[in-house]
């Protein structure tokens, strides 16, 4: 597979890979900051991809939850301060 990509390329994906965790924390904080102003079914939405980042970070399936059903953006900026 890798012959098919140019070392451009391959650089780029490994970049990718070594700045996921903060890529990740970044996506959240933008999660957060949308989580305040949704309502209804936008707000359901923006949380099923806040808790896949979550996962993505390996954070505890428990506190995912909690966090999820709290349903405060407060919450997990919080979270995230910790984490990072």
């Amino acid at each position: 597979m890798s012959q098919d990509r140019t070392a451009y390329q391959e650089k780029i994906i490994k970049r990718y890979y070594e700045n996921r965790e903060d890529l990740m924390y970044q996506k959240l904080a933008e999660l957060a900051t949308d989580l305040y102003l949704a309502e209804g079914k936008k707000r359901q939405q923006l949380w099923k991809r806040a808790e896949a980042a979550l996962k993505n970070l390996k954070v505890e399936q428990i506190k995912i939850d909690r966090l999820i059903a709290a349903d405060n953006p407060s919450q997990l900026v919080v979270l995230l301060e910790k984490k990072k």
